[in-house]
């Protein structure tokens, strides 16, 4: 079997059914292998094992970015088939709005999310390029990802552990 982690196209592990390859190494861009595997990144999501994953209802998008916007700076991540875009920032409170949440305040982060369309919300645990990582997983009905918000790196590229706390105690209060 190949040792690199990064590539899932090029592992022999691709065979195996998603469950057992997510289990074996829950590494790798979800999106990739949700496209070998013909799923939706959703499914690659709920094929990862127990412990690397908590998934709640998307009425809880509210309460979840409400209590984000006081972790500090972020890391928001869109990812489509043809971009992924990060931004870093504070979360900015956000309000109901002619059919939208709409993130608003002094920050590079704004915009406006179709939150009737939110159906599962991930707080994904897991290596990512042979590191530990934190995220909150917004899913649409479609099972593909809205939007993504990472607990940030120091310099060294340790996760900020005051937002780890965070991220854990919110999961837990889910």
């Amino acid at each position: 079997m190949a040792t690199a982690l990064h590539d899932a196209h090029q592992r022999d592990d691709v065979f195996l059914p998603l469950t057992q390859r997510m289990a074996m190494n829950a590494d790798g861009v979800l999106e990739d292998i949700a496209r070998t595997y013909c799923v939706s990144t959703l499914d690659v999501v709920h094929a990862l094992p127990a412990a690397n994953r908590k998934i709640v209802t998307g009425d809880h998008l509210e309460t979840i970015l409400d209590d984000v916007t006081s972790w500090g700076p972020i890391l928001l991540i869109v990812h489509t088939p043809d971009l992924v875009l990060e931004c870093e920032g504070p979360l900015p409170s956000g309000s109901y709005g002619r059919g939208y949440f709409n993130l608003q305040g002094e920050s590079p982060i704004s915009g406006h999310i179709r939150a009737s369309r939110c159906r599962e919300i991930a707080f994904v645990s897991r290596p990512f390029m042979g590191r530990e990582s934190r995220s909150i997983q917004f899913f649409n009905f479609d099972g593909d990802s809205m939007f993504k918000i990472f607990v940030r790196r120091e310099q060294n590229r340790d996760l900020v552990a005051e937002q780890v706390a965070r991220f854990d105690a919110l999961k837990a209060a889910l």
